[in-house]
């Protein structure tokens, strides 16, 4: 599985690290920036991630920024995209399965290393359970394309 991952300068020391951990898993890391520590403006690297799912370029996402409020923000704005911002393991698990969350939203303030890690991991291996939660995702993909 192919996944882009961004971050602001906020984000970006945790941003590096999961970078290393998902590369050790064996996965395809495309890292979007930024890739210094130096101040950027977060939506440029929403925009990179959230352009890539909604492209169909890589099937999921991670952000991270201090606070995980404004690339949630961001992310979301872009079509075929589910952002979930988790700062515990329960919301991990539920974002992929009741909102199938294409985008795992991580605030560094909050999150630690290695609670990063276990987000990651749950959120990487836990499955949608479709049904009465598919009918509502397809009800924001209706709006969104009325918009």
């Amino acid at each position: 599985m192919k996944i882009a991952i961004g971050a602001d300068h906020g984000g970006f020391d945790l941003k590096e690290h999961i970078c290393s951990y998902l590369k050790k898993k064996g996965m395809d890391v495309d890292n979007v920036g930024c890739h210094s520590k130096e101040s950027v403006d977060y939506p440029e690297y929403g925009k990179r991630v959230a352009e890539k799912i909604s492209e169909g370029a890589t099937e999921r996402g991670i952000l991270v920024c201090t606070s995980g409020i404004g690339m949630s923000i961001v992310a979301n704005r872009y079509p075929k995209v589910r952002a979930g911002l988790c700062l515990n393991e329960d919301m991990a698990k539920m974002c992929r399965a009741h909102n199938n969350c294409n985008v795992l939203v991580i605030g560094s303030k909050y999150v630690n290393p290695a609670m990063a890690e276990k987000l990651v991991d749950i959120w990487l291996d836990s499955e949608f359970e479709g049904g009465r939660h598919q009918r509502r995702i397809d009800k924001i993909e209706i709006h969104n394309c009325e918009c």
